[in-house]
C-alpha cells in the first residue's frame, strides 16, 4: 500500500542540499500543500536548505507554486525555463542570490526521458544559436551563475553540431494528480494538463530518487480503469492528501474546479466572448493572415495565446485548422492571459514532452509568438531584459524547429496609445520603449541561424510588416494611416531594408467586423488575401 505523509513530515525529511524536481505549468499542475509545507518549515526551522530545483515550465501564477520556496537559502540553485510569474524567484535570481540556469521548456522535458533511460543527457540542435549556446552564454542567467563552469556542452556527430544538455540526478520529484489508489496507482480526471509526471517519475527512479504525490482524493485498489492510470504505483513511494483544495489544489488559477478546463464538457462557440478591436487584435488579424488551410499552429504567451485563438474563432477560421499550445493541448480556443497553457473544447490533451516531440521532429506549419526586442539582424529576445529574467519557456524550442515563424508584437512599448477608425490606423501616444534595436540584449531567437537555414520569418506590428533574409530585415508592408518616415523608420534604431514595392496592410484588419465574410480558407476571399501576404511572393518582390 502507498504510504500517506503529511506536507510538514514530509519537509523534515528531505536532507539539506537535496535536488528536487517540480512538475506544473503557470499556476497550474503544481504540489502547492507540498511546496508551501517546506517553505513553511524552512522559516521556522531553517530546514532543508541549500536545494537544487530543477522544473520545466514556468511553475506559478505570481503566488503559488514555486513562490512558496523561493527563499534565500532554501534555495541554492535553480535549473529551469521561465519566471515571468515568479516574482519571488525572480527577485532571487536577479539579486545573484542564487545560482540560475535557464534551458528551452522542450530540451527540459525531454532530459527527464533521457534520465529515464539512464543516458548522460538529452542532445539536440536545439538551442544553437542562442543564449543556451556555450559560446554565446551557455545558458547562464545572472552574474552568480557566471562564475561557475558550463553545464550544456556543444559536441560534434557526424560533423554536425549538437548541444548536450546533461542528466540532473534527483533526490525528490513532486508529481501531482486528481486521485490515488491504495496501490499508488495516479490518476488525472480532473486535471486541466497531463505535463510529463510520468517522465519525472522514472526519472527520478533511474537515479535512486524518491517521488512523492500530491492528489485530491484516496481509492480502493484495483477501482481505477487501467487506461485511466497515468502514473503506475511502482513509481510512487508517498502520497500527500490535499484537505483544502481552495488553497491547495486549485485546478487553474480562476476556480478550483471547472469540467470545462478538464474536457469533460464542451461550450458553444457563440458562448465565447468577443474580443474588442484594439491594438492587440489588430496585431492578431494581421498574423492570422498567414494562416493557411489545415495548418497545425502554434501559439505562444501573449498577443498570440491572447487573441489569436479567439480571432479565428470569430472569424469561422479555426474548423480548418488545428491550434496547439506547448503543455499538449491540441485544438479547441486558448484561454490566454494568467491561464496560458489550457483551452475550451480541446480535441486532445498530450503530455507535455510527446507534443514538444511533434515541434522538434515534424517541425509546426506555423508558430506565432510575441516578441519583446527585435535588431538589425532578425534577433529577438522575449528571455531578459537588464536584470529582468523572465527565461525562455519552449520559445526557443518551437522556433527554432517551426517551418515558419511570425513573431507578434507592437512597434514601440511603454505607453503606446493608437487610434483605429475607418480602416485606419494613427498613433496617439509613441511608446517609450524601442523595440527594433540594433542589438538585442539576449538572443532567445538567432536571426542568423534561421536565414543560414531559409527559414520563413515574419514580424507583424501594428504598423509595419518585416520578413527576414540574409540581407537582413525587409520591411514590406506600413498601416494606412501611417507615415513611413516618421511613424516607422524614425522609431527604429537601424534602418531596415525597405521593399520597392512595399504596400499597405489590408484595411479589413483595421475595420471592427469580420474580415473573411465567408468563413472559408478555400473561398476566392481568403485565398487571394493569403497570395497576397505569402512570403514568397513578398521576398521576390523585395529583391
Amino acid at each position: 500500500m502507498v504510504k500517506l505523509v503529511e506536507g510538514f513530515d514530509l519537509a523534515q525529511e528531505i536532507p539539506n542540499g537535496s535536488t528536487i524536481a517540480l512538475v506544473g505549468f503557470g499556476g497550474m499542475g503544481q504540489c502547492d500543500k507540498i511546496l508551501r509545507a517546506i517553505g513553511e518549515n524552512f522559516k521556522s526551522t531553517g530546514n532543508p536548505n541549500n536545494l537544487t530545483v530543477f522544473h520545466t515550465a514556468g511553475q506559478s501564477d505570481k503566488s503559488n507554486g514555486i513562490e512558496h520556496i523561493a527563499e534565500e537559502g532554501l534555495i541554492s540553485r535553480v535549473i529551469g525555463g521561465h519566471w515571468g510569474l515568479a516574482p519571488k524567484m525572480r527577485k532571487l535570481i536577479e539579486g545573484n542570490k542564487i545560482e540560475c540556469y535557464c534551458w528551452p521548456q522542450g530540451q527540459l522535458t525531454h532530459l527527464l526521458r533521457a534520465m529515464a533511460n539512464k543516458m548522460p543527457g538529452q542532445i539536440s540542435p536545439v538551442g544553437l544559436g542562442t543564449f543556451v549556446d556555450p559560446r554565446i552564454e551557455g545558458g547562464k542567467f545572472n552574474e552568480k551563475t557566471n562564475s561557475q563552469k558550463d553545464m550544456v556542452k556543444l559536441i560534434n556527430i557526424n560533423e554536425e553540431e549538437f548541444l548536450l544538455y546533461p542528466s540532473i540526478p534527483f533526490d525528490y520529484v513532486f508529481i501531482r494528480g486528481t486521485s490515488i489508489d491504495e496501490n499508488g496507482n495516479i490518476t488525472t480526471e480532473e486535471e486541466p494538463l497531463k505535463l510529463e509526471i510520468l517522465s519525472a517519475a522514472q526519472a527520478a527512479k533511474a537515479f535512486g530518487g524518491k517521488v512523492i504525490a500530491q492528489v485530491k482524493y484516496y481509492a480502493k485498489k484495483d477501482t481505477f480503469h487501467p487506461k485511466d492510470v497515468v502514473v503506475p504505483g511502482y513509481l510512487v513511494d508517498s502520497c500527500v492528501l490535499v484537505e483544502d483544495p481552495e488553497t491547495e489544489h486549485r485546478q487553474v488559477p480562476s476556480t478550483v474546479y471547472s469540467p470545462i478546463f478538464s474536457g469533460d464538457i464542451r461550450t458553444p462557440a457563440k458562448s465565447l466572448a468577443h474580443i474588442p478591436l484594439d491594438i492587440r487584435k489588430v496585431i492578431g488579424r494581421r498574423a492570422v493572415q498567414e494562416l493557411t488551410s489545415s495548418a497545425v499552429v502554434n501559439l505562444g504567451i501573449g498577443i498570440p495565446g491572447d487573441v489569436i485563438g479567439p480571432i479565428t474563432n470569430e472569424e469561422g477560421l479555426n474548423r480548418e485548422l488545428t491550434l496547439t499550445l506547448e503543455s499538449g493541448i491540441v485544438g479547441g480556443v486558448p484561454i490566454g492571459a494568467n491561464e496560458f497553457g489550457i483551452a475550451r473544447n480541446a480535441t486532445a490533451i498530450l503530455e507535455h514532452e510527446y507534443l514538444f516531440d511533434y515541434y522538434h521532429g515534424a517541425g509546426i506549419d506555423i508558430t506565432f509568438m510575441g516578441a519583446a526586442e527585435v535588431d538589425k539582424n532578425g534577433n529577438v529576445n522575449v528571455s531578459k531584459f537588464g536584470s529582468k529574467t523572465v527565461g525562455c519557456g519552449g520559445f526557443i524550442d518551437i522556433t527554432q524547429s517551426a517551418k515558419k515563424v511570425v513573431f507578434c508584437t507592437t512597434f514601440t512599448g511603454g505607453g503606446l496609445k493608437v487610434e483605429i477608425e475607418s480602416g485606419k490606423l494613427s498613433i496617439v501616444e509613441e511608446g517609450k520603449i524601442n523595440k527594433f534595436t540594433d542589438k538585442v540584449n539576449q538572443i532567445t531567437f538567432s536571426g542568423n541561424y534561421a536565414a543560414e537555414n531559409a527559414k520563413d520569418v515574419m514580424y507583424v506590428t501594428e504598423r509595419a510588416v518585416f520578413v527576414l533574409t540574409k540581407e537582413g530585415l525587409v520591411l514590406t508592408e506600413i498601416a494606412p494611416g501611417i507615415d513611413l518616415v516618421k511613424d516607422v523608420l524614425a522609431q527604429m534604431s537601424f534602418k531596415p531594408i525597405i521593399s520597392p514595392k512595399l504596400k499597405e496592410m489590408d484595411s479589413r484588419i483595421f475595420r471592427d467586423e469580420p474580415m473573411y465574410s465567408n468563413k472559408k480558407f478555400s473561398q476566392e476571399e481568403v485565398s487571394d488575401s493569403l497570395k497576397r501576404h505569402s512570403m514568397d511572393s513578398v521576398i521576390q518582390r523585395a529583391k
